[in-house]
């Protein structure tokens, strides 16, 4: 799910030049009526949902110093980052409990885990989207669903040590093991951060 089509039919045509099938649902995650159609399209073409990967991207709202943060840029990026997840997990959680099993997997940058005054807006919501993600979590886990978070390093680039594809992995990873509900990517690095 994105909010333009073309970028997902580019994606689709290279999933299903690999033997994936893929199809693309676009929307605004800000936009819940958006949403909430992107959600029906997907239970009508697949039935259910057992995983929902939620990577929301702020790389598209300015972000804020500590000081220069005002309620507006909070609520900017707390709609950005935070509701959509609300959202689109509320679309999956029931079957997933019917069923009981699934999995929800959350990214957030490291601000969620390491405060940083650079990032005043987005740190708060951030920061409310790993406690969101933490409760779910501690509901979640006994019934049966898998809930993860991985905060990762604002430095991603291809052709680098924080490569997307590094990124995936380390994302496969605790979702294949499912013996940590937490981790950063890189894998360690709050030691360096603290």
């Amino acid at each position: 799910m994105s909010r333009t089509q073309e970028k997902l039919d580019q994606y689709c045509e290279q999933l299903k030049e690999m033997g994936i099938e893929a199809a693309g649902f676009a929307a605004d995650i800000t936009n819940k009526n958006q949403l909430l159609q992107a959600f029906q399209r997907i239970h009508h073409t697949y039935g259910s949902i057992d995983v929902l990967e939620y990577s929301p991207h702020s790389g598209n709202m300015p972000v804020t110093s500590i000081l220069d943060t005002t309620d507006e840029s909070v609520i900017q990026a707390y709609n950005n980052l935070v509701l959509g997840a609300v959202n689109s997990a509320r679309q999956v959680i029931p079957g997933m409990l019917e069923r009981g099993s699934g999995a929800l997997l959350f990214t957030t940058d490291l601000s969620a885990m390491n405060p940083s005054p650079i990032f005043g807006n987005v740190g708060i919501a951030m920061a409310g989207l790993r406690n969101y993600v933490l409760n779910l979590h501690d509901k979640l886990s006994p019934k049966g669903i898998y809930v993860g978070h991985l905060s990762i390093s604002p430095l991603i680039r291809r052709g680098t040590n924080f490569d997307p594809d590094y990124v995936a992995e380390a994302w496969y990873n605790l979702y294949d093991q499912k013996t940590v509900n937490e981790e950063t990517y890189p894998q360690g690095v709050m030691q360096h951060l603290n």
